[in-house]
């Protein structure tokens, strides 16, 4: 029998292979779900999410802040905000409900971040949420919650950066060294100082990760995916290491076979050049692309400029800017997905709980023109440049009511002009009469749930439209729907 991308009989641990994979259908209608960064980390709540790195680097605002307020590395350590970490007010029925009136379609919460704590039930390691802190298993609850609402379930794990991730703490007096804690902070082996290293990502790092502590990432999430189904696993940068690639196979291979026998559709997401494209779902962090991408992929971004767990002094995105985000990115052919941080006791904050509802809002309005759509033939037109890759979601200039991004759904086209255009009205010069991009006439145009009719009128120079008085200039985008 011949293989095909479309009804594979079986993958194999060969890219030849996993090239038959295709991303499932509910995964590219869905356009939208919620990252969830939660963990130890949340507890002192400074700098961001690498605290557990950056407190053991002499010389880092993390370093100087925990002997300042927790005491030298050597009597307080990491570990030690394990029992401070009890999630007692953590009720995933509710953050489910919120993630749904958020219009959130799926949640990918991380299982283990890089310092080595896992949020689940795990027979590996005893560093778990089920045997400490809060004594519950977090994936399995909120994996539970998410089924019980109808929100697709994956999770992601970041294990691979650990490998080096505590190596701060040999290089002065701190219970990194210590025997007993060996299991949680080793490897420890050396490697990049952070994000700003020179080389942070480069694929050949030295010294390599040997091969226990690549078995052990393989039965970690191998583990997962037989205890939790997930439907997305997420991988952080540094699998792209080039001793990853054999157990990369393995892993894809299981976890795409275990999604034949399951029934669901399944999908691997990761960055850089980890994975030959047509294998996984590709993935931008915090950034933009230029263009449609052929291939279904998706871009992961913090509601927070400043880190992806909780921190007291978070610098918070616009409703309005994520919004436009998530235009942009289903406009190309892509998906959002936006991460939240909780804090230590369970609580989503109240700041992010509102940009979430506001996006659920213009969603609640809008969505047919998101969800399940498809690119159009361009993504749209503007004046505002788009700064694509990684890491370049704040050094784009806001879009703007010149700017319109297009998405379909079978005949039917939208145009999302992205602000309340002068006068309320907006030229589109993408349907202009005559012109090769949209050659059939125009019978309807319509704002979405406005009950006023739009005036329109489509000349040599574009379509041109005027809202209707009822549409407010206080909405993140206008979605005109064209006929």
């Amino acid at each position: 029998m011949t293989l095909t991308r479309s009804n594979p009989v079986s993958f194999e641990p060969t890219w030849e292979s996993l090239a038959q994979f295709s991303a499932p259908d509910w995964y590219r209608d869905a356009k939208f779900g919620l990252f969830i960064h939660w963990g130890i980390y949340s507890v002192p709540a400074f700098d961001n999410e690498w605290y557990s790195r950056n407190m053991y680097l002499p010389g880092t605002p993390a370093y100087e802040h925990h002997r300042r307020t927790w005491g030298q590395q050597s009597e307080f350590g990491y570990k030690d905000f394990i029992p401070m970490f009890k999630a007692e007010k953590f009720d995933p029925d509710q953050w489910i409900d919120l993630f749904k009136r958020a219009g959130g379609r799926y949640i990918v919460p991380v299982a283990e971040h890089h310092d080595g704590f896992m949020l689940y039930d795990s027979s590996l390691s005893r560093w778990t949420s089920v045997q400490m802190g809060p004594r519950r298993d977090i994936i399995g609850e909120l994996a539970a919650a998410a089924r019980r609402q109808n929100l697709v379930f994956g999770l992601s794990n970041h294990r691979a950066e650990h490998w080096w991730f505590m190596n701060g703490g040999h290089t002065f007096e701190s219970d990194v060294q210590q025997r007993e804690y060996a299991d949680f902070y080793g490897p420890a082996k050396p490697g990049p100082a952070s994000y700003l290293d020179a080389e942070w990502d480069s694929a050949d790092w030295q010294p390599r990760p040997d091969a226990k502590f690549l078995e052990d990432w393989l039965a970690r999430n191998c583990e997962l995916v037989d205890k939790y189904q997930p439907q997305v696993v997420y991988f952080d940068w540094w699998i792209r290491q080039v001793v990853f690639a054999p157990y990369l196979q393995r892993f894809a291979a299981y976890y795409y076979n275990r999604g034949l026998e399951w029934g669901k559709g399944v999908a691997i997401n990761c960055k850089n050049e980890a994975f030959p494209e047509e294998t996984i779902v590709f993935g931008v962090e915090r950034g933009l692309l230029k263009d449609i991408r052929p291939l279904f992929w998706q871009t992961d971004t913090s509601i927070s400029k400043n880190s992806w767990g909780y921190v007291e002094d978070q610098d918070y995105k616009t409703s309005t800017s994520l919004i436009h985000d998530l235009i942009d990115v289903v406009s190309k052919n892509g998906t959002l997905l936006l991460n939240i941080g909780p804090r230590p006791d369970g609580t989503i904050p109240e700041a992010e709980q509102q940009v979430l509802l506001d996006i659920g809002r213009w969603l609640a309005v809008n969505g047919e023109a998101i969800y399940g759509t498809r690119p159009w033939k361009v993504y749209g037109e503007g004046v505002t440049e788009v700064v694509e890759g990684s890491f370049q979601d704040t050094k784009r200039q806001s879009f703007t009511a010149r700017d319109v991004r297009f998405t379909t759904s079978g005949a039917t086209l939208y145009a999302h002009v992205l602000g309340y255009p002068q006068n309320g009205q907006v030229n589109i010069t993408s349907l202009a009469a005559g012109r090769d991009l949209y050659p059939a006439a125009i019978e309807r145009v319509t704002l979405l749930n406005a009950d006023a009719p739009v005036q329109w009128q489509r000349a040599d120079d574009g379509l041109r439209v005027i809202l209707p008085a009822q549409a407010q200039p206080n909405e993140a985008a206008y979605v005109l729907k064209i006929e």
